[in-house]
């Protein structure tokens, strides 16, 4: 039995931050040119308004085939983004169209979003990406945060953060442009600032918001968190920002920005920090339907997803109508067989053997008795903590990045440094209290995160999709899946399709669903229970489709947050 691919040891190793220090005179990290001037506080300044100078011709030797592709001619009739919010989106898009590729586009909405988005990720998170080209096989990058080199979990939950290391090594195997120019339309959002979104402005009045912004002047002046229109100018933020675009990615690992990290927050140590690896491997596959759905491998669910669908397919999901009993029930049974995977199975491969290739078997997951994981109690963990934040693009050479980042819990642990708020995703090891799960020094926790893709018959990105919501996420992208990809309904329809998920014998539902649709579903048996739309807890997916005949891209935004798309011809 083969169990989840080991991190590559040969041309993608996992790449230490010290040892990228050491090597940085061979040119691992080279030093940008000198920034764009800084702007003033309170300056308004679009996101990439000022670029620095013309996208650079050069890229590193050491890309994979994959990044080969950025330099190809075009394949598609245009490029496209999906993110959280339109100015990260805008950030993601000038840098599309000042000539950077999906990496570059991916980057600077990722560090974009983290402004707009302060409670969702950034610096002091982590993350995970898929990238594949038209062409080439797909690859995975895992920066997730890891337990230090002591094993030990502070209360706080805080990991040792790998968002920015995730980004340098992005930008080193796949970028064309510049990394301070991808870090430019970030600082400007931060310096400038911008107008609150009534979802910000909702998340720093709900549970985990007030304590984390009561007392930052410049999110709650007088002590009162900034409502909807008012402007959020976050000044320290883009002094950071500043120092990472001048100094580079490593400066948060043995810099300047490392110093005031470990001094400030308990479990971050300096020999940790430089210690951290980013691990670049294969994702997970499995079929489904005429597609191959990729996914995340342990120790995210990218495999307890394929086996979901696996199921619902097998058990005849195709037929039925979403929203009617028969569909809730089923994908619903098939959810809970996953979601029992996820919490007895799931680990990290380097610390123990997860059985992938029997997770994504088809005709094993067809022969499941669903009635045998039917729960009769909810789960541990927080089941409604609807995390993180997605990000989608594809380039006009066909390369595809699907981006999950996250700080854990909305706000992380709290704590702001620098001008960003510090995660709590250790504390995973706790919702998911496992065999499979247990911290050791350098250890990832299990997840929710799920960035994926939906591969055509042909072996090319036909779908690049995520989004956040924690533990609804698999059931979140289960309801598009189903639809899109066995249903043939159009990528409008499956998105915005009225989402639900299964808690032991209760259903929670989206208040979208009609009242004979709840009545039907308790007539099945289901307990019911509707979720506030406030609570945020079914996502927003960001997803971007592409149509290999005609050469075009589609996605659609989804209502349920503040998420946008772009599409340039």
């Amino acid at each position: 039995m083969r169990t989840s691919p080991p991190p590559r040891t040969t041309q993608l190793a996992a790449v230490s931050l010290a040892a990228a220090l050491a090597l940085s005179s061979c040119g691992i990290f080279e030093e940008p040119p000198p920034p764009a001037e800084p702007v003033e506080e309170g300056e308004s300044a679009a996101p990439g308004q000022a670029q620095p100078e013309e996208p650079s011709p050069d890229v590193s030797d050491s890309q994979s085939a994959t990044s080969e592709a950025s330099e190809s001619e075009p394949t598609l009739e245009g490029q496209g983004i999906s993110a959280a919010h339109p100015l990260a989106v805008e950030a993601g898009e000038q840098i599309l169209a000042d000539g950077g590729n999906a990496a570059d586009a991916a980057i600077a909405t990722a560090f974009a979003v983290s402004v707009v988005e302060p409670f969702a990720s950034g610096i002091g998170g982590g993350g995970s990406a898929i990238v594949a080209g038209s062409d080439g096989e797909p690859t995975f990058y895992d920066y997730r945060e890891v337990v230090n080199n002591d094993g030990e979990i502070p209360e706080s939950g805080t990991g040792i953060p790998g968002f920015t290391a995730g980004m340098g090594k992005l930008h080193e195997d796949h970028g064309s442009m510049e990394w301070d120019q991808l870090l430019a339309p970030a600082r400007q959002l931060a310096a400038g600032g911008f107008s609150v979104s009534e979802f910000l402005a909702l998340r720093m009045t709900q549970p985990g918001g007030p304590a984390a912004v009561t007392e930052l002047d410049h999110y709650a002046p007088g002590g009162e968190p900034l409502g909807a229109g008012d402007q959020l100018v976050q000044q320290e933020l883009a002094e950071t920002l500043q120092t990472l675009q001048t100094n580079g990615a490593e400066d948060y690992y043995t810099g300047e920005l490392s110093q005031s990290l470990v001094e400030t927050v308990e479990g971050v140590d300096a020999e940790s920090l430089a210690d951290y690896e980013v691990i670049v491997t294969d994702p997970v596959r499995g079929q489904f339907g005429e597609r191959e759905l990729i996914g995340p491998p342990p120790s995210l669910p990218g495999a307890p997803t394929i086996q979901m669908m696996q199921i619902a397919e097998a058990n005849g999901i195709a037929d039925m109508t979403p929203g009617s009993a028969d569909y809730v029930d089923t994908l619903s049974q098939a959810w809970l067989v996953a979601e029992e995977t996820v919490m007895t199975e799931l680990g990290d491969p380097n610390f123990i053997q997860v059985p992938v290739d029997e997770m994504t078997d088809a005709q094993r997951n067809a022969d499941i008795d669903l009635s045998a994981h039917t729960a009769d109690q909810p789960v541990a963990g927080d089941s409604k903590a609807p995390n993180t934040t997605h990000i989608s693009v594809v380039d006009e050479t066909g390369m595809a990045i699907s981006m999950t980042n996250t700080i854990m819990y909305f706000w992380g642990s709290g704590e702001n440094v620098d001008g960003y708020f510090v995660n709590n995703h250790l504390s995973r090891f706790d919702a998911i209290d496992s065999a499979a799960n247990e911290p050791e020094p350098g250890r990832r926790t299990v997840t929710w995160s799920n960035p994926m893709m939906v591969f055509d018959a042909e072996g090319r990105p036909e779908l690049v999709i995520g989004s956040p919501g924690g533990h609804q996420i698999l059931n979140i992208l289960g309801t598009v899946f189903t639809q899109w990809g066995l249903q043939g309904a159009d990528l409008e329809s499956a998105v915005q399709s009225p989402r639900f998920r299964a808690e032991g014998e209760t259903l929670y539902l989206e208040a979208s669903h009609t009242p004979e649709q709840v009545a039907s579903l308790q007539d099945a048996g289901w307990s019911t229970e509707i979720w506030p739309n406030e609570q945020s807890s079914f996502g927003s997916v960001q997803p971007m489709e592409v149509d290999y005949e005609s050469g075009e891209l589609y996605s659609v935004d989804d209502h349920r947050r503040d998420g946008a798309h772009s599409i340039l011809d």
